[in-house]
């Protein structure tokens, strides 16, 4: 292969590497981290411009003047941090055992094809720690159990809008009022103790804390622009939560 061909298929390879851990949700500074070993393990030097859509990324060598510059728009999101962990631990190994090419790419689709859980594990563990929440908050059983109902179909509801391809922002709404409709029945039928608890936290599971976390790590670390998107997109999401319990609560003239 002459030196032009690899570079753009190092350029190439290095694009869709950052482009996986911003879908997985890293920050912008553990992406710069991880395509500078993995850029300096195969004896080049890398440049990129992170934004929230799309990453604009040169590669090039220090001792000649042979350089490629390439464009990779970033899929919607879908956090995933075994993912970011393995690309951590994949560029370490990569610098350590100087992997060439081919061994990287190898890697990386092994890594990419790691299978997720399945759907209903997903819903049965976030619908837990809902009910696991609302004990902290002083609910008693009863209570438990309707925020884990409520935590459930409201999870469930999201999953559905994703396949049916809704926007982020309507999936949040409609999670949100649908899981605080059903919390709202245990108050309006006085289940348990504390039934206000269970509507309280039907819809934690929908809080962004991922865009927020990674929005201050951005502004501490100068990359102003992503931690601004990334604040804005967490600022978003809590304005949809808080309208669909908005509105349960208009509905149902609750206090």
């Amino acid at each position: 292969m002459d030196s032009s061909k690899e570079l753009i298929k190092t350029v190439d390879l290095l694009l869709d590497i950052s482009s996986v851990l911003m879908v997985s949700g890293a920050n912008t500074s553990r992406v710069n981290l991880s395509i500078d070993r993995f850029a300096s393990a195969l004896n080049f030097k890398a440049s990129c411009f992170i934004s929230h859509k799309s990453i604009i990324m040169t590669l090039y060598e220090e001792h000649t003047t042979l350089s490629c510059t390439r464009v990779k728009n970033i899929p919607p999101h879908a956090i995933n941090f075994s993912i970011i962990s393995a690309i951590s631990k994949a560029s370490w190994n990569a610098v350590e055992e100087r992997w060439t090419l081919s061994q990287i790419e190898r890697e990386i689709e092994i890594i990419k094809k790691q299978t997720r859980y399945p759907k209903l594990v997903v819903l049965m563990a976030v619908s837990l720690a809902g009910s696991g929440f609302c004990k902290i908050f002083n609910g008693d059983y009863f209570n438990m159990g309707v925020a884990f109902i409520s935590t459930f179909i409201g999870l469930l509801i999201f999953q559905l809008t994703h396949k049916e391809k809704f926007n982020v922002y309507l999936r949040i709404y409609f999670a949100s009022l649908i899981a605080s409709i059903v919390a709202a029945t245990g108050i309006i039928f006085h289940i348990g103790e504390n039934p206000q608890t269970a509507l309280a936290t039907s819809i934690l599971f929908l809080v962004p804390g991922v865009a927020l976390i990674n929005s201050f790590t951005d502004l501490l670390e100068n990359n102003i622009i992503n931690g601004m998107v990334r604040f804005t997109t967490g600022l978003m999401t809590v304005l949809a939560i808080a309208l669909g319990l908005f509105i349960t609560m208009l509905l149902f003239q609750l206090n």
